[in-house]
């Protein structure tokens, strides 16, 4: 338990921290859940609309280090891939 001013403070701060970062995680989840279902519902204007909504939340993220940048550029490899696989 945080007994100092100062450690109390940082405990705030982490879970006010801790809180924002996971909005941020579950909304770079939401964006690729929605390329997805775009994907799996084999409409390929609205899967690269969706892509194109998704990528710079993906790197916005990837930037702040809330995602690391490698996991960013994964998703969007994948994603990227099925897009023009589907409007082939």
């Amino acid at each position: 338990m945080a007994n100092s001013p100062q450690a109390k403070k940082r405990a705030r701060q982490g879970e006010k921290r801790r809180t924002h970062n996971a909005s941020l995680r579950s909304l770079v989840r939401t964006n690729i859940k929605k390329v997805n279902a775009a994907i799996s519902s084999g409409n390929a204007e609205q899967a690269q609309a969706a892509y194109a909504s998704a990528v710079p939340v993906l790197d916005s993220l990837a930037d702040k280090g809330i995602i690391h940048k490698n996991k960013a550029a994964r998703h969007k490899s994948r994603l990227n891939a099925q897009v023009r696989a589907l409007s082939a």
